[in-house]
């Protein structure tokens, strides 16, 4: 491996040298899922192809929001390339913190973007960010556990048929939990599930004169019913579970059902890390029956911080990273069912790709949410697992907290949307909204 490396680093200098074209260090900041690792593993073509090398920092998901927040709203200048999603990316966009993206090259086919993704890490027309991956989130069972529970998975399940399910499959003798679902707090770890879920439940985050809605019946019925649900059949401390936990518990063959994002879907198929990798179909997230259901939309994607000394390297990282010749060399590497999904309109094309189990399912649950719509009555805000205003995250961290508590025991639901309410009405009227 040395001496590969060795002659890669020859191989782009020599290029480089030949092309008379500067060599640079970048520092990208990303996620640790297991995409994001996958693709660090490959920054050798990077190196190959530009000359240039990257530093990675890779952190868990809530410190990672921290830091890049942070860092961008200081101008802490410590990363090249960030890691952000639709909810930063046209709030920074609009701020005039992130680097444009209106002059990537022809070959990179911004046009191929799913209307979807390219529209939510945009700000009046203008492309932000470019999707490394997108999602939304589904329904992963295993049809063992199904059968044997005498149940067979509707395509479109309802909350209360998921909750029977989940009851039904619960072998706690034998350390089997009929659902996992995230409670960690964090606005974009358990946060983000339970926003989504009560959308389907009638509820909102506020109302169009910006009230916060957390003393509601259609709350209140949100959180009482995922408790109950998770205290008879989650797995023991779901309160500090979020994804990257509820996905080790679903390869290990400890859960019945995941509901979580569609991208996991190549993780719990991979015989290699998952022990279930046979046993696993797919559904539709759940609903009501009240015309909303509770799938989130999402993007993975990569943006330029204004202001960084090395943006033309960053850009080429973006390009090589988020392009449709990246997706080959995965599917080369690893094979169709684990390269980056949701991005690109090419992929759903791709008769390769549309072969492997769970591509149409993705496809359809990205196309069903819709974050101009997301709540039965009207709102004020556009999003689905987060409400797009500066504010929301700051406020949603909190809330998080106080639910993931009552998910603990430590307080009722009751105290906790209590307490919900109070937050954000104060941080509200602070901000000049109410």
């Amino acid at each position: 491996m040395k001496l590969k490396n060795t002659i890669l680093a020859a191989t782009a200098l020599s290029a480089v040298s030949a092309l008379g074209v500067q060599a640079d260090v970048i520092t990208v900041a990303t996620v640790n899922n297991g995409d994001m690792i996958r693709m660090q593993g490959l920054t050798d073509d990077f190196t190959a192809k530009t000359g240039h090398t990257v530093e990675w920092v890779t952190l868990e998901e809530n410190v990672l929001r921290q830091r890049v927040t942070t860092d961008i709203t200081t101008k802490g200048g410590s990363f090249d390339v960030m890691t952000i999603g639709m909810y930063e990316t046209p709030i920074w966009g609009a701020n005039g913190w992130l680097v444009p993206l209106d002059d990537l090259s022809a070959e990179y086919d911004v046009g191929d973007l799913l209307p979807a993704m390219a529209g939510g890490l945009s700000h009046e027309g203008t492309l932000y960010a470019a999707p490394f991956y997108g999602e939304s989130s589904m329904v992963m069972y295993r049809t063992d556990l199904m059968e044997a529970a005498g149940m067979e998975m509707p395509a479109a399940p309802s909350w209360s048929f998921i909750a029977k399910a989940a009851r039904a499959m619960t072998d706690r003798d034998n350390e089997v939990y009929g659902v996992c679902i995230r409670g960690k707090a964090g606005w974009g770890e358990g946060g983000a599930f339970i926003t989504a879920m009560s959308n389907s439940f009638g509820a909102r985050w506020f109302d169009e004169d910006w009230n916060a809605q957390f003393d509601s019946r259609e709350w209140s019925d949100t959180l009482n019913f995922y408790v109950n649900m998770m205290n008879d059949a989650g797995p023991p401390g779901y309160s500090t579970n979020g994804f990257n936990e509820n996905l080790s518990l679903f390869q290990q063959g400890k859960c019945g059902m995941w509901i979580d994002a569609t991208v996991a879907a190549s993780f719990v198929t991979n015989p290699k890390d998952s022990t279930v990798a046979d046993k696993v179909d797919f559904a539709l997230a759940p609903d009501n029956g009240l015309g909303v259901r509770s799938n989130w939309l999402w993007a993975w994607a990569l943006a330029i911080p204004a202001g960084t000394q090395q943006e033309a390297a960053a850009k080429e990282f973006l390009e090589w990273a988020t392009n449709k010749s990246y997706i080959e060399l995965v599917a080369a590497k690893e094979g169709w069912a684990n390269v980056p999904p949701g991005a690109r309109t090419s992929l759903y094309k791709n008769p390769n790709y549309m072969a492997v189990p769970f591509a149409q399912m993705t496809l359809d649950s990205i196309l069903s949410a819709d974050p101009t719509n997301s709540t039965v009555d009207p709102s004020p805000y556009v999003g689905i697992q987060f409400a797009a205003i500066p504010e929301f995250a700051g406020i949603a961290t909190e809330v998080s907290q106080e639910f993931s508590a009552a998910y603990a025991g430590q307080q009722t639901v009751a105290e906790a949307l209590a307490k919900a309410q109070a937050i954000t009405n104060e941080a509200m009227e602070a901000a000049g909204y109410r």
